[in-house]
């Protein structure tokens, strides 16, 4: 969009549903009391420009974080003070949390962590951000304040540091994992030329994260739209092996998905991530875990592809996928079922492999029909050979593919029985 003079005018956001909500006038409209003025920046402003929908809304303000509580409070709304050495206070209204921070700018930046003094130039508060496209602020009338020219970015769809890429990556080496995710989210081409050559001569940073902050970035990276472009970058500066620790493979990490894609599934960043861990992943989940700082869950998602299992192939009867399902449930089916897929020769639409990937939709798990109970009442002696019938039992029913007929399990329960009195 251009003004009659030839120069790019900015869209307006008045109107916007995140912008009108009563939570969110509440807490605009109280801080900016007494001649302070206060913005929606960031995240929120990108997404409802680029028409993505907004999560979060971030504040930015000229008041100070004691005017911040003040201000908040005459208004009868809760004000936290939950960072306010760096400027920030989170309002609560409605139970809806938005994060107020002070405008800002950096005296002093040592890793993830800065010593700041305040301002009320909002040009310095943009500077110490990480990428242009995040420097974009929207007052309450809906006119968005863009201070350092990134619109012209996010309308190129492209993701550019601010300033000199090294500094804002010396600041903080998350922000090399920021720089691909975002590209992978939002990026129309190839990553931004001097945003890829700091990432990857700054790479050696990455050591100093913990798990956790490499976790989430990564997760979030591996489920964007251009993830598989965007890693094989990646992969290509021996950022992934680094992450990883040990050669990744992006031939895999592409297969699976175009088999999500063919399956009309939304991406499985943890299965993604297996995937490009290679083949072998089930053997080496310790490690990936750890330096993942997976969850439980996630880790043992990763520990059960170690045993890859016949019933995942199409071409294996039905009767040993249904067995497994029962086993171990439809999670662990589906995830079986992709990553053999994923490492055959098989195209991915496939049939015959959908059909088995699809098989939990049609065939629910049935309960045991049986309990301790039932053999009580057929005169089976309460101690050991209770729970031995019972798993003789299921493993009957489930041989036979579980029967449903009340004869059929009568007798096969009765003969047991039998046999554990003898």
């Amino acid at each position: 969009m251009t003004s009659e003079h030839g120069e790019r005018t900015l869209p307006s956001l008045a109107g916007a549903a995140w912008l009108t909500a009563p939570e969110t006038r509440a807490v605009l409209d109280a801080i900016r009391q007494d001649g302070f003025d206060a913005r929606i920046v960031g995240g929120a402003v990108r997404n409802a420009l680029m028409g993505l929908p907004v999560k979060d809304l971030d504040i930015a303000t000229t008041a100070r974080p004691e005017d911040v509580i003040r201000l908040a409070e005459a208004a009868q709304l809760r004000a936290v003070p939950t960072g306010v050495a760096h400027g920030t206070v989170t309002i609560i209204a409605g139970r809806q949390p938005f994060e107020v921070t002070t405008l800002r700018r950096d005296i002093e930046t040592f890793g993830r962590h800065a010593r700041v003094t305040f301002t009320t130039d909002w040009a310095e508060d943009a500077a110490r951000r990480d990428f242009t496209l995040n420097a974009l602020y929207c007052d309450a009338a809906g006119t968005v304040h863009d201070p350092l020219g990134g619109y012209s970015d996010l309308a190129a769809r492209r993701v550019r540091f601010i300033g000199r890429a090294e500094d804002r990556i010396r600041e903080d080496y998350l922000r090399i994992l920021r720089f691909f995710r975002f590209t992978a989210e939002f990026a129309a081409g190839a990553p931004d030329a001097a945003g890829l050559d700091a990432s990857a001569a700054l790479a050696d940073g990455l050591a100093q994260l913990s798990g956790e902050r490499i976790r989430a970035e990564m997760l979030r990276l591996l489920a964007a739209p251009h993830a598989v472009k965007t890693v094989s970058v990646m992969a290509a500066v021996g950022i992934v092996d680094r992450l990883i620790g040990s050669q990744c493979d992006v031939r895999l990490l592409a297969r699976l998905a175009s088999i999500e894609a063919a399956l009309g599934q939304a991406p499985d960043a943890l299965l993604r991530l297996a995937a490009l861990a290679g083949p072998a992943v089930g053997t080496r989940h310790d490690a990936l875990a750890g330096r993942f700082r997976l969850s439980n869950a996630e880790a043992e998602r990763l520990a059960r592809l170690a045993f890859p299992d016949r019933a995942f192939r199409p071409d294996t009867d039905e009767r040993d996928a249904r067995a497994y399902i029962y086993r171990f449930g439809d999670q662990a089916f589906r995830d079986g079922v992709l990553i053999a897929w994923t490492t055959s020769d098989a195209a991915a639409d496939d049939p015959s492999w959908q059909a088995r990937f699809r098989l939990p939709e049609r065939w629910a798990a049935p309960a045991l029909p049986v309990r301790g109970a039932d053999l009580l009442a057929r005169g089976l002696a309460e101690g050991p050979a209770v729970g031995r019938v019972v798993r003789a039992f299921e493993d009957w029913w489930i041989r036979h593919d579980f029967p449903s007929d009340k004869l059929q399990l009568a007798k096969a329960l009765s003969d047991l029985v039998k046999e554990n009195r003898n």
